[in-house]
């Protein structure tokens, strides 16, 4: 892989990368730690990718699988982002989105949920393209997408009362 091919990935994917990864660590620094493992990756196995929808797919599929790994090895000693004041969470931005309170409240909802609901609304994906690049049954996003809402909704009447 060259130098160049190398920046144009970089240049394509690291936002989308560090948005989702964000989400899942919900801290910068793990946020970013995922995305340098992610182009480690990129690197090292040097996929031979079909199409731009393949190498979409890939580097978001790599992106969750490293969150998941990440969340499930890591020995937790800091403070998760649901126990900051709203003060505090002003301190945590996220670079490369708008960020609102509809986004922290996001960030509150169960991984399946929140996944799905950031994907759909943050980075405009399809039913049918958060199906493949999840590997879900079209009807089982749908399904999240529907009950991500009516969380997300629930969450957000609570802290307006």
């Amino acid at each position: 892989m060259t130098n160049t091919q190398l920046e144009n990935y970089f240049k394509t994917y690291y936002a989308p990368c560090y948005r989702i990864a964000f989400t899942q660590m919900k801290t910068k620094s793990d946020a970013e730690d995922v995305v340098q493992e992610v182009f480690l990756r990129l690197l090292k196995y040097r996929p031979a990718f079909d199409s731009k929808t393949h190498e979409n797919a890939w580097m978001i599929r790599t992106t969750l699988n490293l969150c998941r790994d990440f969340l499930k090895n890591r020995w937790c000693s800091t403070v998760g982002i649901e126990e900051l004041s709203l003060e505090d969470k002003k301190s945590f931005t996220n670079p490369y989105a708008d960020i609102d309170e509809t986004f922290w409240t996001l960030l509150d909802l169960p991984l399946r949920y929140r996944l799905c609901l950031y994907l759909f609304y943050y980075e405009d994906y399809s039913i049918k393209e958060m199906a493949s690049t999840l590997e879900e049954p079209e009807n089982t996003i749908k399904t999240r997408l529907k009950r991500g809402r009516e969380m997300l909704r629930k969450k957000l009447q609570e802290e307006n009362v």
